[in-house]
């Protein structure tokens, strides 16, 4: 077995932190850096290589992958599908937009789009996500919003979703969102950084388009209204962290002492106690904050001791 202890991997970006990430993984706080980019072999966008995950001795993934794709993905995967984040919200984000896979495709030369998901680590009380329009939206009420920087309307035009430690959300590309302040979070998503931004104004940038200009990236908004009921269907069940519309993009599961890490590239993420990762040959011990990655090649393993762990994978 050779599971991969991940450092902290904090590209710089626009929002602050909280110093949430220097608790939670025992690293000097950065709260200029609120992410931790965690086996990623994804760049920020226009700013490659920044993003870039680098293992122990110094190699980074990527190259390490292209290397010994057999010996990381096994043999039927072409790339890991996935990118997975920690994210430290020490304010609210701006509402935001991510492009599916066909936009993406067509106007952005990926066949990723940026479907993602939330795990709550922890969120101070009140703490909530925006999700959603409220409402049908028009055209050109939306433009009109994004041109004039009304966020006062755009926001009141969204759901606002109270979130708690231990939820779990599935936000599918397109949906407009934002996290709200005094979050930690686990994000999964498929490996781009494409971001549609709605409003910008309140965060030191002059807009965010991808390039494309406004006219053309709105086209990849979900401009329709989210109700409560259909709210629901991005929350899991008690037998699976991430409802099955997730299952096209990736896997997220909630893992305890005693269960199984079936064979296969993932990145694991230690949420709470400390215990251990058994194989056929050694033993891992985690605990709280570490992040790991476990090559296809390590086998199965067992997870043992009083410990909680997200597994991710992507599909």
């Amino acid at each position: 077995m050779t599971v991969v202890p991940l450092p902290a991997n904090q590209p710089e970006t626009f929002y602050r932190g909280d110093g949430r990430i220097a608790d939670f993984r025992t690293v000097p706080a950065r709260h200029d850096y609120p992410e931790d980019w965690v086996g990623s072999v994804s760049t920020r966008f226009g700013l490659a290589p920044s993003g870039l995950s680098s293992l122990p001795d110094g190699r980074l993934l990527i190259d390490a992958i292209t290397a010994d794709p057999h010996y990381w993905l096994g043999p039927d995967r072409a790339d890991t599908g996935v990118l997975v984040k920690l994210l430290d919200a020490g304010q609210r984000l701006p509402l935001h937009v991510h492009p599916d896979r066909t936009f993406a495709n067509a106007h952005l030369a990926s066949p990723y789009g940026k479907t993602e998901a939330w795990v709550i680590v922890s969120a101070r009380p009140g703490a909530y996500v925006h999700l959603g329009f409220n409402r049908d939206v028009e055209p050109q009420e939306l433009a009109g919003w994004v041109a004039a920087q009304k966020t006062d309307e755009m926001l009141a035009a969204t759901n606002r979703i109270p979130i708690a430690a231990g939820d779990a959300i599935l936000c599918p590309a397109g949906v407009p969102h934002a996290i709200g302040d005094g979050v930690l979070l686990v994000e999964i998503q498929e490996p781009t950084d494409f971001s549609v931004l709605l409003e910008y104004e309140g965060f030191g940038l002059s807009d965010g388009h991808l390039g494309l200009g406004y006219d053309q990236a709105l086209q990849c908004v979900d401009r329709s209204a989210w109700s409560p009921a259909r709210l629901e269907t991005l929350r899991g069940t008690p037998d699976r962290l991430l409802p099955p519309s997730a299952d096209e993009f990736f896997r997220a599961e909630r893992l305890y002492g005693g269960d199984l890490l079936a064979r296969g590239f993932s990145v694991v993420v230690v949420v709470a106690g400390h215990g251990t990762l058994n194989g056929d040959h050694d033993n891992h011990p985690v605990r709280r904050g570490d992040t790991l990655l476990v090559p296809h090649a390590s086998g199965p393993l067992r997870l043992t001791g009083a410990v909680e762990v997200i597994r991710l994978t992507g599909n």
